[in-house]
């Protein structure tokens, strides 16, 4: 019986799972243009520009998600109209910016001081050298921490639902609160769904990281 009904509401946990995969791919491309930009304020640039920005990532990295949440909802609509899926959105993707920001700090840092010398002594410029010799081998450098925050913000995503975005776990409550039970199948097929699709994010991310690796230097082997 329960199968059955798992079944008939498949397609309701299937919206819900493209709801949370929409909010993902919005709020991590928000948190990797603008973990970019603070990465490469951080390390390169001026300190009246790395003071703001890691005052920025010190707040983001040390408010729970789920309060940010509330505040953008409750606290940023009074002044700004938007729905619960944009607050969601300007929430967990500033929180990302701030993990991403330290995800690409590290990134920089690794590529050793002495291509950036050698670039400004051909005559590059500062942004030039950034762009065109750092910036190309951070972003290989990142492919694998970056899994982390792939499956981090995943998961953070199920959080939404406390300011009313219906994605899969709102939709796994309404089908309990439709059928008055059921309770551990229904969260049982949930988190399968989030399982197969960290799995296969990440097993994705793992076969580009191994793609763009270069002989000699240290990379993951196949996932």
């Amino acid at each position: 019986m329960i199968f059955e009904t798992i079944l008939s509401q498949m397609p309701y946990l299937v919206h819900g799972l493209s709801v949370a995969i929409a909010l993902l791919v919005c709020l991590l491309s928000l948190g990797l243009v603008l973990g970019l930009l603070l990465s490469v304020a951080e390390v390169y640039g001026h300190w009246t520009l790395r003071i703001p920005c890691t005052v920025f990532e010190r707040i983001f990295r040390g408010i729970p998600a789920i309060v940010l949440l509330l505040l953008f909802y409750y606290g940023v609509t009074d002044f700004i109209e938007m729905g619960s899926f944009m607050a969601a959105v300007l929430a967990l993707g500033l929180r990302s910016a701030a993990y991403q920001s330290q995800i690409f700090r590290g990134a920089f840092l690794s590529v050793p001081q002495g291509q950036m010398m050698a670039a400004r002594a051909m005559g590059m410029n500062k942004f030039q050298a950034i762009r065109d010799i750092v910036l190309p081998q951070a972003l290989r450098m990142s492919i694998g921490p970056w899994t982390n925050e792939f499956s981090s913000e995943l998961k953070a995503t199920s959080l939404a639902y406390v300011i009313g975005v219906v994605e899969l776990t709102r939709q796994a409550k309404y089908i309990i609160s439709n059928t008055q039970g059921n309770i551990l199948i229904v969260f049982a097929v949930v988190a399968l769904m989030y399982f197969i699709v960290n799995r296969a994010g990440n097993w994705a991310l793992y076969r580009l990281e191994n793609r763009l690796a270069l002989p000699g230097f240290e990379h993951r082997g196949d996932a």
